[in-house]
């Protein structure tokens, strides 16, 4: 698990090849806006989430957020416990964001 700054997370998102966006939040805060191409997990929902990790490929690129940093430095804990090999929090979450976002 890597925190690593806005910057490098963006060029990330662009450029890896085996990049997986993950979205930890809740579906309210999503309509408020949201990464183009995330796939949404509500860490909230905790059975729900690791559900949902269960079939995803361990050996992708996941770049994770939320809010604010937190949820996603979980999420990222969470799934390197599982296997996830490498995983990448966006510290200040998507209110730190400079990238374009969805409603």
């Amino acid at each position: 698990m890597f925190d690593i700054d806005k910057e490098a997370w963006a060029d990330g998102i662009k450029k890896d090849k085996d990049v997986v966006i993950l979205d930890v939040r809740t579906q309210e805060e999503i309509e408020e806006g949201y990464i183009p191409g995330a796939l949404h997990n509500d860490i909230y929902q905790r059975q729900s989430f690791l559900d949902k990790l269960e079939p995803l490929d361990r050996d992708k690129n996941y770049y994770v957020y939320c809010r604010s940093g937190n949820r996603s430095e979980q999420a990222c804990a969470v799934m390197h416990s599982l296997g996830f090999k490498h995983t990448y929090n966006l510290p200040g979450g998507i209110i730190e964001w400079q990238g374009e976002t969805h409603k």
